[in-house]
């Protein structure tokens, strides 16, 4: 039992990525200089929106470029983020990200032609994930038959994944990522999902063929912020026969005494921004947990009833994974190393993958040069890796 010895990646959704010219300059302008400041093996996660899929489709010449750029830059790739299907990095995202959702041709067609582009990508003997939403976003998936209806393009993208593997010998495993306030949440509603799934695919006859293709994207501050032990989250997964195909080792953010902490909320306010979406949730003293679907300066300046009971708040907002504190803000660094240890006493390693893509959105104070930033971060992760006790 171990982690994953492949190279560590990073999402490459933190720079712009509209056109395949954009992602493989980010490649040269990006990636390559982080991975020579790194000094180690290098992995590039890459996030290849609808538009680069649609323009490698129609000029198949340039996957082989793609694959050149990164050999040139002594890059893999063996995992793609096609979480956002759109522009990532436009004046506002925020719920738009969930868009399509997995209840939409759109939304299994562009997850069919990331795994063929990826196939094409993976090194020798490896097998390849793609993390994407958790079928859709709560407030904007109000019909009954949608869980079905995902269900019905679930098992469909696993006919074609085993039809990818047949044809060129690639396995390629789909990672759906629970994200708070989507219809795939928090653990217990993802594994109640997973059983309805597997009980549709084994009418199918289908359930082997799922069970190795369909399994989830565990991002560690998702669950953080959600005030899930993510320790017993990733156990009740593993019991549940549930595959993690994929870790996204993310950072939160932490406010311990909101009330009282007004220096604390004054610097959460820097958080607000128009561009992605920030779930905020709070812990009251019985252990209720609250939300606001998106952090707010009004949030922040005058806590209404419900969080201003709350003993701790957490806010989705991606922050670097090397910061123990944000000057009077904490964050949910604890939990990764929690996390990890559990992933590392699974049976099979799943693909690593640090992730925070906020670095533009940043308050100025906490934002790094890029490929600083970026450098510092796979440093303090391959250090947390490195100080995990062995279990073999």
């Amino acid at each position: 039992m171990s982690l994953s010895t492949l190279p560590l990646s990073y999402c490459t959704n933190v720079h712009p990525g509209r056109s395949l010219q954009e992602v493989t300059n980010g490649l040269a302008e990006y990636t390559a200089p982080v991975r020579r400041q790194f000094g180690r093996p290098l992995a590039a996660g890459l996030w290849l929106a609808q538009p680069v899929i649609q323009e490698l489709s129609h000029a198949p010449q340039g996957i082989d470029h793609l694959a050149r750029t990164l050999a040139e830059h002594d890059l893999c790739c063996y995992t793609l983020n096609a979480f956002p299907y759109g522009d990532f990095h436009s004046e506002r995202v925020k719920e738009n990200v969930y868009i399509p959702d997995w209840t939409t041709p759109e939304r299994l067609n562009y997850t069919t032609t990331c795994a063929r582009v990826l196939s094409s990508l993976l090194p020798d003997g490896t097998e390849g994930s793609i993390s994407t939403v958790p079928l859709g976003f709560k407030e904007l998936a109000r019909s009954a038959e949608f869980p079905e209806q995902c269900i019905d393009r679930l098992l469909e993208l696993v006919r074609r994944l085993d039809d990818l593997h047949d044809e060129t010998g690639r396995v390629i495993r789909l990672a759906i990522e629970p994200e708070p306030l989507c219809v795939l949440e928090t653990t217990p509603e993802t594994i109640a999902f997973f059983k309805t799934l597997y009980d549709r695919a084994a009418a199918a006859n289908l359930l082997g063929a799922t069970r190795r293709h369909i399994g989830v994207c565990y991002d560690v501050c998702h669950q953080s912020v959600e005030f899930e032990d993510v320790a017993a989250s990733i156990q009740d997964l593993r019991d549940a026969d549930i595959r993690i195909n994929k870790v996204h080792i993310t950072c939160a953010v932490r406010l311990e005494r909101p009330v009282e902490n007004v220096a604390g909320r004054t610097a959460l306010a820097r958080y607000v921004e128009p561009r992605y979406l920030h779930q905020t949730f709070g812990r009251t003293p019985d252990g209720s947990v609250i939300h606001e679907t998106d952090l707010a300066d009004s949030l922040c300046a005058d806590p209404p009833p419900p969080f201003a009971a709350c003993e701790e708040w957490r806010i989705h907002f991606h922050v670097p994974v090397n910061a123990e504190s944000l000057g009077p803000l904490g964050t949910t660094r604890p939990d990764l190393r929690r996390a990890l240890a559990a992933v590392q006493a699974l049976e099979y390693a799943p693909h690593l993958e640090v992730e925070t893509y906020t670095w533009e959105v940043l308050p100025g104070g906490e934002r790094a040069p890029l490929v600083e930033g970026l450098t510092a971060e796979l440093h303090a992760t391959s250090s947390l890796l490195d100080d995990l006790p062995s279990l073999r």
